[in-house]
């Protein structure tokens, strides 16, 4: 009987510490620390040519991290600046007009024109006559009267020929000439700069965290080619169970616990999600199994600059109101 007592004291001590700390805990959100990284893609699918930084090397803004092979799109920027330059010749000999020497040209083939016309006609004038007095034959007369029309048609396409010329190009044509070197100039931009990002620069300061490729490999487009880590403070990363929701909103303070510093953090809530989540493995007890959880960022202090990331944290809650 007294062995039956003993332990059913000692179960109810166990049920009472166990109980304890489950409360403890369920004040406590837990995470990890991060840091935020910025994710440099490929703009083509090229080979990388060259990786001037190492991993883990610190790295500045406008420094270069990989180069890929550019000679194709060199060529393409080439053919869009011969487009562009035929655009602009093509344009300058629209609004310039025509040169002296091309309107004395055309002035002096309408005279070649003009006299063979006449002469043409007078040929016409006299085979007429002879046909009238039945010494030529009808086809004499009819080959006469075509050649006269001939020299006639020349005679007005060379005056045709020289009216534009002197009056100049039509507004319209003036106009597609213009639109089709704003194009060209258009493209040649465009070809430029995408030749530029071939040259994959950081945009932030920071230290290189992964360069998944190495020079020579092929990558497709948007593959991520380096992982920076910005100089920022970390942040904590946590899970805030579902009964303290509603007290938590952007802004707030918090205390937050890091495994191996003694003195806590008072961060800042940066963001916190509307919609919940599945409770994280590491946070499951028997009676929270079922508990769904909100994520959320708590920014640490510029104290906690130096904290390396994926450090076990513990955040304390806010009471109920």
């Amino acid at each position: 009987m007294k062995y039956v007592l003993s332990r059913y004291y000692i179960f109810i001590a166990l049920f009472g510490i166990v109980t304890g700390c489950n409360d403890q805990a369920a004040t406590l959100a837990l995470g990890t620390i991060e840091r935020d990284q910025i994710a440099l893609t490929a703009t083509a699918n090229e080979i990388i040519t060259s990786q001037p930084i190492a991993e883990g090397s610190v790295i500045k803004k406008g420094q270069v991290v990989a180069t890929l092979k550019s000679q194709q799109q060199q060529t393409r920027v080439a053919k869009a600046q011969a487009v562009k330059q035929q655009a602009q010749a093509y344009l300058q000999r629209l609004t310039n007009g025509a040169r002296p020497e091309d309107i004395a040209a055309a002035q002096a083939q309408v005279e070649q024109y003009q006299a063979n016309f006449l002469d043409k006609s007078e040929d016409n004038q006299r085979i007429q006559r002879l046909f009238a007095k039945k010494v030529v034959s009808t086809a004499e007369r009819d080959r006469a009267q075509t050649q006269r029309d001939i020299a006639q048609a020349e005679l007005q396409t060379a005056i045709n020929g020289l009216k534009k010329i002197v009056s100049g190009e039509r507004v319209e044509d003036i106009k597609q000439a213009q639109a089709a070197l704003m194009a060209a100039i258009t493209d040649v931009t465009l070809q430029q700069q995408i030749l530029q990002d071939y040259t994959i620069i950081a945009t932030r300061n920071g230290v290189v965290e992964s360069l998944p490729y190495h020079v020579g490999d092929r990558v497709t487009a948007n593959a991520t080619i380096a992982i920076i880590t910005p100089f920022t403070t970390p942040y904590a990363r946590i899970y805030v169970p579902e009964p303290y929701r509603v007290n938590i909103k952007a802004g707030n303070k918090l205390t937050i616990h890091v495994d191996g510093i003694k003195q806590p953090f008072q961060g800042t809530v940066r963001w916190i999600a509307t919609m919940p989540s599945f409770t994280p493995y590491y946070t499951l007890n028997g009676s929270d199994k079922a508990r769904l959880v909100y994520l959320a960022k708590v920014d640490f202090p510029e104290s906690g600059r130096d904290l390396p990331a994926g450090v076990p944290v513990q955040v304390e809650m806010p009471h109920e109101r």
